[in-house]
């Protein structure tokens, strides 16, 4: 992925209980998208479309996307996107990272107020810079073994 990030779209998401915020660079630190949706189903469509028109408008062939672990908030849209058969042909890398090491990240960025187009920003940042070091998010997999897995273990019948 290194030789890579020359064509790589960063997108960065902070994400709340209600509303998400989406930053996107290229890999020089360009600001591509900025964009504020609801934390839902349409919300989630909305940056899906955002994306993939900026990785066509911008000639990008790959795209990765970091997003803060925040309980359960970040799950769905960390599941839409890692799942996205429209964002394949890009090869998608999904990371949920750790809000402690985001917020030391952030600390290097000492003249910025805190606001969530900011928090977006830093996180994409953080993922253009190549400072992610956990593995991409399987959640959409993880989950569908672990309902399998329940339903077995209480003799239920899985049906997909």
């Amino acid at each position: 992925m290194k030789n890579n990030f020359l064509s790589t779209l960063f997108v960065g998401f902070d994400v709340s209980s209600k509303t998400n915020v989406l930053c996107a660079l290229d890999f020089e630190g360009n600001k591509l998208l900025n964009l504020k949706a609801a934390n839902n189903q349409p919300g989630a469509k909305f940056f899906l479309d955002s994306i993939i028109d900026c990785l066509n408008s911008n000639g990008l062939k790959y795209v990765v996307i970091a997003l803060e672990s925040t309980s359960f908030y970040s799950t769905h849209i960390a599941n839409f996107l890692s799942s996205s058969e429209e964002l394949l042909p890009f090869k998608p890398l999904v990371y949920c990272l750790n809000p402690k090491t985001v917020a030391n990240y952030r600390k290097s960025f000492v003249d910025m107020d805190k606001t969530d187009p900011l928090d977006a920003f830093i996180i994409a940042d953080f993922a253009r810079c190549g400072r992610i070091t956990c593995k991409p998010w399987r959640g959409a997999s993880f989950f569908s073994a672990k309902a399998f897995s329940a339903q077995a273990s209480f003799g239920g019948v899985y049906r997909s």
